[in-house]
């Protein structure tokens, strides 16, 4: 199981938090605006940002494993 610790919480976390909100933002702003929720271009583009963000905010909280 992964242990996210957030006091490590950083200025890539945030920059990971801006990527994975823009990502859904942009989805739900284009399906709204064209009503088009299956086209391949704005999935795409959303993928491209949702997945670095999930990614990166679970590497910058990690705990770090230590021996005893």
């Amino acid at each position: 199981m992964i242990k996210l610790d957030v006091k490590k919480f950083n200025i890539y976390t945030l920059i990971s938090i801006l990527l994975l909100l823009a990502g859904i933002l942009f989805y739900i702003y284009w399906g709204l605006r064209y009503n088009e929720w299956a086209d391949i271009g704005p999935y795409a583009l959303s993928i491209v940002l949702i997945i670095p963000g999930i990614i990166g905010i679970i590497f910058t909280l990690m705990e770090e494993e230590t021996e005893d």
